[in-house]
């Protein structure tokens, strides 16, 4: 019997089981706004817009009632894949097999096969038939040693075929779009319209329920009319609430989620004490942070408030700021003595999206400390230090020692360039993704590609994430390098050579196109530069004695460089050309405006960005005609000014005149 579940089946995916021609592109995951009147049951809608995604169709009174990013699709595939191998994962503790299709297309399916199986049975039978009329025992032998015996079987069935009859092996089976009973729990504590919701009720199987939340009463509204659109009332529970004090309600053992999804508009800080609390042992947290200006050094003091760390302005910043929250998550998690371990963390377009398991053990919450770190950043040359929090000493035959760690790594002093230090962090210093996890969902992804219509950038993003190095936190960009000692810029490809030749680990990562991860060390990476500018000498005349290119370049090499490029330099995803930073593909591709409830006209993106940045022809005639009206202004002022001034001297002129008068009379 074929595997329901093997990738040669093309159509599989492609087959719907509603009969309604205009749900029929629901499993395409295409996109598309249409405005009509738009009837659901016994209520009209105007000027509603549709959007289709996946294999949800929601639908939109207002375009300012409601928050829907296309953006956010790749996030959502991407949950949708994790959170089913999270689901298969479940499925197999109570002996059951998730199956990613419908129980209609499985049916349907088994129904070809076996008819296929019983023609090609029919057809070896008449042969063996026609070979013993002839005579000729020799085929039937073969026929049999070859294994066919089971086509010798009465009535001609295969007895290896019993068990592939429809229906045979449905109750161990969990299928997509159908409630399952002992499936697993999700809430989404921020569900806007219920895409999210109606998605996971929708494509992910062995789904019991699904909590679609949201505080704002008109998303609320929104998500029972999408729900029932959708026709999934038994799985999707839309409810009107504060999503913090839903997941405090819920903490209780029987009570806890399998899966919480946080997404909100900005941080997730707010949720995250709940959320550790809420989510059963082992459970998944989904986590997005879209308040990237502060959690990538452009308001420090904020981070420290909402995360508890310092972020920095550096070129690392991205992959900070994912340590950042995983450190504010596992903060919040040791106090209830629970930890995290994270199995997949992204920093894409314009937010970080981690997820993470959540356990229970008082015994592992002790290595906590141990597994945080500040970041001691050069501000002249860049070079970057860890200080654990924590030192744990492993003593044979004894537990553990904990302590805390010494310090610091580094001089008062860059050794490097003489510069001095920042301090940032505390952040989470150990791997940010699960190697194994992300193999199987790399696998999952290639094996169903028709599940996910961004399943071409999952599996380029996939691919590098399963490159990078998980024990070097961190990167160095290669052109910044180049930039600080004024040198041409060296290929990456050479940069990654020189790194492997000195005998050190380096990979890419996929928070940046230009960035190195590398055990190497600080001293080794500039002396790789120093190297290069050997080769590809600089004008030091113009360079300034105080500058960190000078204090760099004035040191000699202490290791042999080589250039020469290795295969191994060029990583697999490269080499295959798979859309591992694909550009954006429309203007403005980002963070939209927060959901508004007002029917009056709403300034748009576009609009905001002219008044507030004049980055546009429209903001910079703005600009101009309001410098212009100031420089009027002050010379009005100016004119004015000299015009009261003059008054003021011929009046005093005046009186002076008949002060003089007067005396002469008298």
């Amino acid at each position: 019997m074929a595997n329901l579940n093997s990738p040669s089946i093309p159509t599989f995916f492609d087959t719907e089981t509603s009969t309604n021609p205009s749900k029929d592109k629901m499993a395409t995951s295409d996109t598309t706004n249409n405005q009509a009147v738009h009837k659901t049951g016994t209520e009209t809608i105007p000027d509603v817009i549709v959007v289709k995604e996946g294999k949800a169709e929601i639908l939109f009174p207002s375009s300012n009632e409601v928050f829907y990013n296309p953006v956010q699709e790749f996030n959502r595939d991407m949950s949708t894949a994790v959170i089913s191998l999270y689901a298969e994962e479940q499925l197999k503790k109570q002996s059951t097999k998730a199956m990613f299709g419908t129980r209609k297309d499985y049916e349907e399916h088994q129904t070809k096969e076996s008819q296929a199986q019983m023609e090609v049975t029919a057809g070896d039978s008449s042969d063996v038939t026609a070979a013993v009329t002839a005579g000729d025992s020799s085929d039937v032998t073969a026929a049999v040693t070859a294994g066919d015996s089971s086509d010798v079987t009465a009535g001609g069935e295969s007895a290896s075929n019993v068990d592939s009859k429809p229906g045979s092996d449905i109750e161990h089976q969990a299928f997509i779009g159908e409630k399952c009973e002992n499936g697993i729990r999700i809430l989404e504590g921020l569900s806007a319209s219920g895409l999210r919701s109606i998605r996971y009720a929708k494509e992910i199987p062995g789904v019991k329920e699904v909590i679609a939340n949201d505080f704002a009463h008109k998303a609320v509204e929104n998500i029972k009319r999408n729900v029932k659109h959708n026709e999934v009332e038994d799985r999707v529970i839309p409810n009107h609430g504060d999503a913090g004090l839903l997941m405090y309600q819920n903490r209780s053992y029987s009570n806890r989620f399998d899966v919480i999804d946080l997404d909100p508009y900005g941080t997730a800080a707010p949720f995250l004490d709940g959320a550790v609390q809420a989510v059963k042992d082992g459970g998944l947290l989904c986590i997005t942070c879209t308040d990237m200006a502060v959690l990538c050094g452009n308001h420090a003091e904020a981070c420290y408030g909402k995360y508890g760390a310092m972020s920095l302005q550096t070129k690392y910043c991205h992959e900070m700021a994912i340590r950042i929250v995983l450190h504010s998550i596992e903060l919040s998690a040791n106090r209830y003595h629970r930890y995290i371990v994270p199995i997949l963390s992204l920093s894409v377009d314009f937010y970080v999206r981690m997820f993470v398991r959540v356990y229970t053990s008082a015994a592992t919450v002790k290595l906590s400390a141990s597994k945080q770190a500040l970041v001691y950043h050069c501000i002249g040359c860049s070079s970057f230090h860890l200080q654990r929090m924590g030192k744990v000493t492993h003593r044979e035959n004894k537990p553990p020692k904990f302590s805390a760690a010494t310090g610091p790594p580094v001089e008062r002093k860059c050794e490097n360039c003489g510069g001095v230090f920042k301090v940032g962090g505390p952040v989470w210093a150990e791997p940010i993704h699960n190697t194994d996890f992300v193999s199987q969902l790399l696998d999952h992804v290639q094996d169903y590609p028709e599940r996910f219509k961004t399943s071409e950038r999952m599996n380029g993003v996939l691919s590098v994430i399963s490159e990078e190095l998980p024990d070097c936190p961190l990167h160095y960009t290669v052109s910044h390098l180049c930039n600080i000692i004024h040198s041409i810029c060296v290929s990456q490809l050479k940069f990654r050579s020189a790194l492997l030749h000195a005998g050190y680990r380096v990979s890419i990562t996929h928070t940046s196109a230009e960035a190195i991860k590398t055990d190497a060390s600080n001293l080794v990476v500039w002396d790789i530069m120093r190297a290069w500018e050997k080769l590809n000498p600089v004008n030091k005349k113009k360079l300034s004695e105080t500058s960190p290119a000078t204090a760099i370049l004035k040191k000699e090499p202490s290791i042999q460089v080589c250039f020469d490029v290795r295969p191994d330099a060029n990583p697999k995803s490269r080499q295959q050309r798979l859309s591992r930073f694909p550009d954006n593909p429309e203007a403005n591709w980002g963070p939209k405006a927060r959901a508004k409830s007002s029917s009056k006209h709403q300034e748009t993106l576009v609009e905001k960005r002219a008044r507030l940045q004049g980055k546009t022809r429209t903001g910079q005639k703005e600009k101009d005609e309001m410098e212009k009206r100031r420089k009027d202004e002050e010379k009005e002022d100016i004119n004015s000014q000299a015009k009261k001034q003059k008054k003021e001297a011929d009046e005093d002129e005046t009186e002076k005149d008949m002060d003089v008068k007067g005396e002469t009379d008298s």
